[in-house]
């Protein structure tokens, strides 16, 4: 019997996604989108009356191409049906919290709504939870430091949750596959009890993570039969786009829907699996092909410069002593120093651009590894020049943005108790931060100006030190006049200093009459007051504010959450439920201070036609998960041996849990071959997302002074290499 599920293979930008969306417009046309109503008794009534359920299964790769594919599916019906497409992790974590009744029964959990970790607050807490463990020096985990072993052992959990691996399966697997450690059975076995204890420790509070999210999908919600009979009264049709991102699990959902009659259309690009090993089982996801009927699409698009060099390239790499002609789009830039060749790929970009050979937003610079220099670098040099820059995806600490420093400095002056966590330098930033003036609105093309400061440095300085009284219980600001000279400092000093300390002063005597719930509640007023007031924050600062303001009131939930005494409350519970707030605040900000958390919260959009005007400047992973494209490319740091690891190190033991695990030690020759596939993949890829130019911008010193041997080095010396004198040809 020939399947009508369709499994869509082709390689970069070759029609796979518009294939896609072809048969989602003929499928709802023919009525398979209509919503069946749903019989079954766990879910809630009001929920189904409320959320009508679509009865197609749109799922992305990431939550960019989701917006993405979303848009395209929802104009190709000019909006005539409800378009919900989903990543995989979002489906299963919409499916558990849907089904959490089911999971209660099953589990015998505690009847509350669960509440989703963060993966900051979740180090956080496994960190708290294992602390006697982590110090015993008894889990043989590598890594620098107490956070990167906590790291890793959670991410074993999701490892093990994605691919369907019993956590009691993990010491097994481990032992024999990790061949460079040494220890112990005991060993072994103390990672899978402390994975244990930290999934039922969850499960008892109602805290989800994503690894969990994982286990209980797979575990407890694909084999119960309710849920079985749910999913087919629900889905008629699966439509699934680039699954050599997705988990192994997703397989075992798309098989159970395909058993029970469901039809289903996949895309497949061999040359992509970005995310392998990130969670991601792109072999074992091709399975699904012998199910389907196969439509092969064209190994490269037309438009690129795939079909002329991905060939000689592949061939360079294999064996450096080839002797091949590389065509001239493909040109190499050649410095000693890496500041001399940040300047002159900056120059290259310049020089085009001002020719009219280019314009900013057909350019593209991508790095294995974007460090503070080269991002500073290239932005102050292209935006000096009128040139827009816009970073794809950056993911800074939120401790190094000023305003982020300033604002957690305010609230150690605000609670009592958190005196150690501030120093005279602190207070300085503080009130120079705090005493901006708000510019006018800037134009939509471009972001506002930052205002300039009322408080300079140095009388920053001198209030600082003449003006604040440390003390580990209660630091405080004195008033100006207790500065002898306060008289220097100016009109708009003194007035900008006045107005932060009376306004720390009412806010301190409203947290001591216990009127403020939350120290998210003072952290959204000094925004209001000192920051926002009227103003157009530039988008770097807004997306750093909305992260700091997501993160405190997330922190605050689970909080909550864990001060909630059940009926049979254990003494560490009673003792944190009697924790005064200071305490968690404390927490909160050395958890900033260690640099966890990123600002990368739910996108801020820039207008239509800002972001696509400006360079972009991306890494190889962020650049592919992106599927981007551009007329000209700057491959930089081309030397680095980085480019074999796609800008993206792999997860701490990822090969032992793909299915085609083989049971033996992943060896250093396995990590070689893996890294001399993935480094081909990643040329086919990128070949076909240019169509005009491409710089291999390599510098024989990286950052840190080392010679750079990284495998494109035989592409560098056998590309044209650009004249010195002649920065452009046109």
């Amino acid at each position: 019997m020939v399947s009508d599920s369709i499994w869509i293979s082709g390689g970069t930008r070759t029609g796979k996604t518009t294939r896609l969306v072809t048969l989602f417009h003929q499928w709802v046309e023919a009525g398979w989108g209509r919503s069946r109503p749903l019989s079954s008794p766990i879910v809630h009534k009001k929920r189904r009356d409320r959320y009508p359920t679509p009865a197609l299964l749109i799922l992305a790769a990431n939550a960019d191409n989701r917006r993405e594919l979303t848009d395209r599916l929802t104009t190709t019906l000019q909006g005539r049906y409800p378009v919900r497409c989903q990543t995989p992790l979002g489906f299963f974590q919409d499916e558990v919290i849907l089904f959490w009744p089911l999971l209660i029964q099953r589990l015998n959990l505690r009847a509350q709504f669960p509440l989703r970790l963060r993966p900051e607050t979740e180090q956080d807490l496994a960190m708290q939870l294992w602390r006697p463990h982590l110090e015993s020096g008894l889990i043989p985990i590598p890594g620098t430091n107490e956070s990167v072993r906590v790291r890793r052992l959670l991410d074993l959990l999701q490892l093990a949750a994605v691919s369907g691996t019993p956590i009691e399966e993990i010491p097994r697997i481990l032992e024999q596959g990790v061949g460079e450690l040494e220890a112990t059975p005991d060993q072994w076995d103390l990672i899978g009890k402390l994975l244990w204890d930290w999934r039922e420790w969850c499960l008892d509070k109602g805290l989800l993570t994503y690894g969990l999210i994982g286990d209980l999908y797979w575990r407890e919600m694909l084999a119960d039969a309710t849920y079985q009979q749910y999913l087919t009264q629900r889905y008629r049709a699966i439509l699934a786009d680039d699954v050599d991102e997705y988990p192994a699990i997703a397989r075992d959902l798309f098989d159970l829907l395909l058993d029970q009659g469901v039809v289903g259309a996949f895309t497949y690009n061999p040359q992509g699996q970005v995310r392998l090993g990130l969670n991601a089982d792109p072999d074992y996801l091709s399975g699904l092909a012998s199910r389907c009927q196969v439509e092969s699409l064209p190994s490269q698009p037309n438009d690129s410069l795939a079909d002329a060099l991905s060939p000689m390239a592949v061939d360079l790499l294999n064996d450096p002593m080839v002797l091949s002609d590389l065509p001239e789009f493909l040109r190499s830039l050649q410095t000693t120093s890496r500041a001399q060749l940040l300047r002159r790929t900056a120059e290259v970009i310049v020089d085009a651009v001002k020719s009219g050979d280019v314009q900013p937003g057909d350019i593209a610079i991508i790095a294995p590894g974007l460090d503070a220099i080269a991002r500073y670098t290239l932005t102050d040099i292209l935006s000096k020049q009128g040139i827009p820059i816009q970073p794809l995806n950056e993911q800074r600490p939120l401790i190094s943005s000023p305003l982020i420093r300033a604002l957690l400095t305010l609230l150690t002056l605000v609670y009592p108790g958190l005196g150690r966590l501030v120093d005279r330098e602190a207070i300085a930033e503080m009130l120079v931060v705090l005493s901006r003036t708000p510019e006018p609105v800037a134009t939509p093309e471009e972001d506002s100006p930052i205002p300039s400061p009322n408080i300079d440095p140095v009388r920053a300085g001198l209030l600082a030190d003449y003006c604040y009284s440390p003390d580990p219980n209660s630091p405080r600001l004195l008033p100006v006049e207790t500065f002898a000279r306060w008289d220097r400092l100016g009109h708009r000093a003194t007035t900008a200093y006045t107005q932060i300390q009376q306004w720390l002063e009412e806010q301190r005597e409203q947290q001591q009459q216990r009127l403020i719930p939350s120290c998210v509640v003072i952290l959204d007023r000094a925004i209001q007051k000192f920051l926002w007031n009227g103003s157009n924050l530039p988008y770097d600062q807004i997306a750093a504010l909305r992260e700091l303001m997501e993160t405190a009131q997330h922190y605050w939930e689970v909080d909550g959450r864990l001060r909630k005494l059940p009926a049979n409350a254990t003494d560490e519970e009673i003792a944190r439920g009697g924790t005064p707030p200071q305490a968690t605040i404390s927490q909160f900000i050395q958890l900033l201070r260690r640099g966890t958390v990123t600002a990368n919260s739910f996108p801020v959009r820039r207008l239509p036609g800002t972001a696509n005007s400006a360079v972009t400047l991306a890494t190889i992973f962020q650049y592919r998960a992106a599927r981007g494209y551009h007329r000209w490319h700057f491959w930089l740091d081309a030397g680095s041996h980085l480019w074999s690891q796609g800008g993206a190190a792999t997860l701490f033991a990822a090969p032992l849990f793909l299915k085609d695990w083989f049971g033996q030690p992943w060896t250093e020759a396995d990590k070689i071959q893996a890294d001399e596939e993935r480094l081909q993949r990643i040329l086919q890829d990128l070949l076909g997302r240019v169509s005009e130019r491409v710089y291999l911008c390599h510098s024989d010193l990286a950052v840190n002074g080392t010679e750079q041997t990284g495998p494109l080095l035989t592409l560098v010396h056998s590309a044209m290499e650009l004249p010195v004198e002649s920065v452009v040809s046109h």
